[in-house]
């Protein structure tokens, strides 16, 4: 008998899932919490949690996680040096922490328009050796040409010796900026996701477990683990991908919605006929357009962690933090502290200084931290102090912008009162520390002029209303949230009636049922394994990989003469169109298979559709303006494997 282990590590949980494979049938679950800033913890936790007979079996290991989405989220990713190549005018600023634009690029054929500027290149990045941990470099036209990217990489790599992330590397489509957004992201992204896939691979061959590795992609297919090191932007999403795979296999249906409720954020998706939508324009997140194709989700700043504080009215998120209940479980004396916080004048409110706002020191160093930096923490412990506390030891207030660093460096963790709080105080989710939660209602209630529950449920009732914002936002796309909140918030509410089922995926998602019931007319299933949805889902994924090469003329003087093949290798050019064909009939094909193989099945098992589309204008008589060839390979990684 063989066995397959799935593991999604969230924001707050890491959840873990063996299945059979020849039935597919749970056999055993975990649940720990996701460690920072050593993943390796949770992971070996969870792990220790399942029945170790079921481990000296698993063959099969497949992750998902929501910290790359999270990150993004968050604002929380590395610092990046951007180079861009070419004379393009960027829409609006990047995500990048610094940025230089070089002279070079190429043209819609994949000729160069003029002579990349690599000695600017140079200076820049030995300028920024010591301030960043990674580099993103986008060049125009570089789909039909990467030769500029790729001698920078090459050039930046013995400079420095950081990662690089080329546009091209992660997208065919056109489109410069969006290109650059997704490469600034990806090069963000690659400490975290090295440290994760480092924990996991650890965790494995420490046990002995004889198994390959995969982790799920953002548009529901799975990636081995060298290609997600090399392209973790393409897991951006793998949490909720995870989740509507779950949520469909849990509940049986292949037409349903998913509300996915992790601890960062709140995740909606719908998935049609047993196959999820893909967003072929590419993943927004965090706000930025990409270039990643993956499922067609809305994601929101709206979780269980979500930090709720008080500025004239109650707000919520878009930080997550720490839980106070779940503060008091692993800091013996904070209840103390909690309950002697004081009360902060009203008008020195904001998102820092509230009564249940702390501060914790997590064992990241600082990349280069300013003298402010440094400053603050040496007053910030290994046990969490609150803003008066580090008032009384600097004898200043900290400053937002040092306290905003830290925290999006990971160096600090942020405690305060979330909706996990609330649901302890209403008796709803007594996980951790009741009596913390409770302590920390009495005192933000003050502010609002309501009893504790009260408060907690107005907090719950707000958290389900975000959820019903983004699902119908979701559902009518283009038709705006202010308009639907505008209409749930009305002295007479309308309550939107949906006609296919929604599926319930999360921690504690029973606790929002009478909320969303009494919001939407729809039938609302909570599946027996819930909580661990996204780790059933990281299983239930397929190996799919997608490769699109393009054939189009020289020049359209003589469009039945000599053609450009354009593939993610680079171009190629044939006297031909028939030459050509061939030829990029074999490379797609070499391709798939390549990037295939490490999933260790023989070829036989790989089936490659292709599909080809032709641009003919109307009376065109010559061959096609453009031929654009897409390969989709395939595979089921929940496999017997002798």
């Amino acid at each position: 008998m063989q066995y397959s282990l799935g593991i999604d590590a969230g924001g707050t949980y890491t959840d873990a899932v063996i299945l059979r494979d020849s039935d597919s049938k749970i056999l055993d679950t975990s649940k720990a919490i996701t460690t920072y800033p050593n993943l390796m913890t949770g992971i070996r936790n969870v792990i220790n949690k399942l029945n170790p007979e079921y481990l000296k079996q698993i063959k099969l290991v497949s992750v998902s996680t929501t910290l790359s989405t999270n990150t993004i989220l968050e604002r929380t990713g590395y610092p990046v040096g951007l180079i861009l190549v070419g004379d393009y005018t960027a829409p609006r600023e990047l995500p990048a922490d610094y940025t230089i634009m070089v002279k070079g690029g190429h043209d819609s054929n994949g000729d160069e328009l003029q002579p990349l500027d690599l000695a600017a290149v140079e200076q820049f990045a030995i300028s920024l050796k010591k301030k960043v941990s990674a580099f993103a470099v986008s060049s125009y036209f570089s789909i039909r040409n990467p030769e500029h990217e790729i001698k920078i990489k090459d050039t930046i790599i013995k400079l420095t010796g950081h990662p690089v992330v080329c546009g091209h590397e992660l997208s065919q489509e056109l489109g410069a900026y969006e290109r650059a957004a997704t490469a600034v992201l990806n090069a963000q992204l690659i400490p975290i996701t090295y440290q994760f896939i480092h924990s996991i691979m650890t965790e494995v061959k420490e046990r002995n477990i004889d198994a390959k590795v995969l982790m799920l992609k953002c548009d529901g297919s799975v990636i081995d683990i060298k290609g997600a090191k090399l392209r973790p932007i393409e897991t951006i999403f793998s949490g909720p991908a995870a989740s509507i795979m779950g949520a469909s296999h849990l509940s049986g249906l292949d037409t349903c919605a998913v509300i996915d409720v992790g601890g960062t954020s709140t995740d909606i998706s719908i998935i049609k006929n047993g196959a999820p939508e893909l967003c072929e324009k590419g993943a927004i997140v965090g706000g930025w357009q990409t270039r990643v194709k993956a499922i067609k989700m809305e994601s929101s700043a709206n979780g269980g962690d979500s930090h709720i504080w008080f500025k004239k009215y109650i707000r919520i998120g878009p930080r997550s933090v720490m839980p106070l209940s779940f503060a008091a479980v692993n800091y013996p004396n904070f209840k103390e502290k909690l309950e002697k916080n004081p009360i902060p004048l009203r008008t020195m409110l904001n998102e820092h200084i509230q009564p249940t706002k702390f501060f914790v020191r997590t064992g990241v160093k600082p990349l280069n931290p300013t003298e402010s930096e440094k400053k603050l923490l040496e007053a910030i412990g290994d046990e969490p102090l609150s803003t008066h506390e580090i008032l009384n030891k600097m004898k200043r207030l900290p400053s937002p912008a040092v306290l905003d660093s830290l925290i999006n460096q990971r160096v600090i963790q942020a405690i305060g009162f979330t909706p996990t709080d609330a649901l302890h105080v209403l008796g709803e989710y007594t996980e951790w520390d009741v009596e913390a939660a409770q302590i920390g209602a009495r005192k933000l209630s003050r502010f609002t002029q309501m009893g504790v529950h009260a408060f907690c449920k107005k907090v719950k009732r707000q958290v389900a209303r975000n959820m019903v914002y983004s699902l119908m936002s979701f559902i009518m796309e283009g038709r705006g949230k202010d308009g639907i909140k505008m209409m749930l918030e009305e002295e007479t509410p309308v309550q939107y009636k949906v006609n296919i089922p929604i599926v319930l995926i999360g921690g504690p998602v029973k606790a929002y049922y009478g909320e969303l019931k009494s919001l939407i007319d729809a039938e609302i299933i909570v599946p027996e394994q819930a909580s661990v949805g996204n780790a059933v889902g990281a299983l239930v994924g397929k190996g799919i990989k997608r490769i699109e090469i393009i054939i189009r003329p020289y020049s359209m003087e003589n469009p039945d003469q000599d053609f450009l093949v354009f593939t993610p290798a680079g171009r190629k050019k044939f006297e031909h169109y028939g030459s050509a064909v061939e030829y990029s009939q074999k490379v797609g094909e070499e391709l798939i298979l390549a990037s295939m193989k490490d999933f260790g099945l023989p070829e036989s098992s790989i089936k490659i559709d292709t599909s080809i589309e032709y641009l003919v204008p109307q009376g065109w008589k010559q061959t096609p303006m453009e031929t654009k060839m897409t390969f989709v390979g395939i595979c089921a990684p929940s496999f017997s494997v002798d």
